[in-house]
């Protein structure tokens, strides 16, 4: 995390939609020939039309890293969202050209992990799937624990049931025939210097396995997680933001954010998720201290003080300087 990759923009082609259960459409993409090369946790940008124009939203790859044929992804519709999933569900089809950007990782797996235990919740089995092809390629020791509200509102389940390593996935349901929850007890494992833990899903869900995995004395380490999502509250006391290079100083209003403040003076920061979880806005600091508000950046790369996020954190003091 923190690393920002180098952006190739490709038009893919909608080759399969499958509308799955829980809410969750399976879209299959082709290109002209190979696929660029990918590794497990990958994500891409991905350019959608909506009501109020053209925003772009992050899906994580589901498919075979190694499959450089296609693309998979499962997009969940998220009434309370912000519109981007609702007008794919509402749109796409087979036969549509897709405006993609990347494909990024900020979710990979470690090469040195000799044990991986993976949680996905809900939509977030997305990279875990992925995750479970590689590990599996490597004949890496891992378990994959799937946990959805019910049987009937779990997604990918066909898919799963023809896995090489479905014998390594565990599913998990709240409630109906057959329920069994995680549980950490058993299910969370004991920490040592070559376990790693990886989460992904919703936010209540992954504060769940992220404190009980730090209870159990894991590491920061070895806990890895992946955002879909965040209630991001970016408003704040004023502050001045000078830009070195531009010799620009700004000054952000409560209910302003760096990215927009800087736009309108000239200076363009990319943005595309605005709620500080996929990492394009990241910006170096040269002075000042930063109140992160993002769930991008890892403690210890805001321990260091010289990255923040400018969609969405601020100052935490009165002035920072930055190196644009």
């Amino acid at each position: 995390m923190g690393m920002k990759d180098m952006d190739t923009t490709l038009t893919l082609t909608v080759a399969d939609r499958l509308d799955d259960r829980g809410g969750i459409m399976r879209l299959t993409l082709t290109g002209d020939g190979d696929l660029p090369q990918v590794t497990a946790g990958a994500h891409i940008d991905l350019l959608v039309d909506t009501p109020d124009g053209p925003v772009w939203r992050q899906y994580s790859l589901a498919g075979n890293p190694a499959d450089r044929s296609q693309w998979t992804l499962g997009i969940l519709n998220e009434a309370e969202g912000r519109g981007g999933s609702k007008a794919l569900h509402a749109t796409v089809k087979p036969g549509d050209s897709l405006q993609i950007e990347g494909p990024r990782n900020h979710f990979a797996l470690d090469p040195e992990a000799t044990k991986t235990v993976l949680f996905g919740g809900g939509i977030g089995v997305t990279p875990m799937l992925a995750m479970g092809w590689e590990l599996h390629a490597r004949n890496a020791d891992f378990t994959l624990h799937y946990a959805t509200r019910s049987a009937n509102r779990t997604a990918f389940l066909d898919l799963i049931e023809t896995l090489p390593f479905r014998d390594s996935i565990r599913l998990h349901h709240d409630d109906g025939a057959g329920a069994q929850p995680i549980d950490l007890a058993t299910d969370m494992p004991a920490p040592a210097t070559g376990t790693h833990v990886y989460v992904c899903g919703p936010e209540g869900f992954m504060t769940w396995i992220i404190g009980a995995a730090e209870t159990a004395g894991h590491g920061p380490r070895n806990i890895h997680r992946e955002y879909f999502s965040a209630d991001v509250d970016t408003t704040g006391d004023s502050f001045e933001v000078h830009c070195e290079q531009s010799d620009i100083t700004v000054t952000i209003g409560p209910d302003d954010t760096i990215a927009k403040a800087l736009a309108r003076a000239g200076v363009k920061i990319d943005v595309k998720c605005e709620e500080g979880i996929c990492g394009t806005c990241v910006t170096d600091v040269l002075d000042g201290e930063i109140d992160h508000r993002d769930q991008f950046l890892t403690e210890e790369e805001r321990e260091d003080g010289d990255q923040i996020c400018a969609c969405c954190s601020r100052a935490r003091g009165g002035r920072l300087v930055l190196d644009i």
